[in-house]
């Protein structure tokens, strides 16, 4: 007799398995860019605008 499907599980794995991949990618590419581009400020300082 087949077992039931678990249509919730099977769709968290996944993407549990998809966001993982995702993750190794964006740390190979982090790795491989050189440290002077590795954390650029995204947004400017807040405090120093208002003085």
């Amino acid at each position: 007799m087949p077992r039931t499907p678990n249509y919730n599980f099977e769709r968290k794995e996944r993407d549990r398995i998809k966001a993982a991949k995702k993750a190794e990618k964006l740390a190979a590419k982090a790795a491989k860019r050189p440290p002077d581009q590795a954390e650029a400020p995204t947004e400017p300082d807040a405090s120093s605008e208002k003085q």
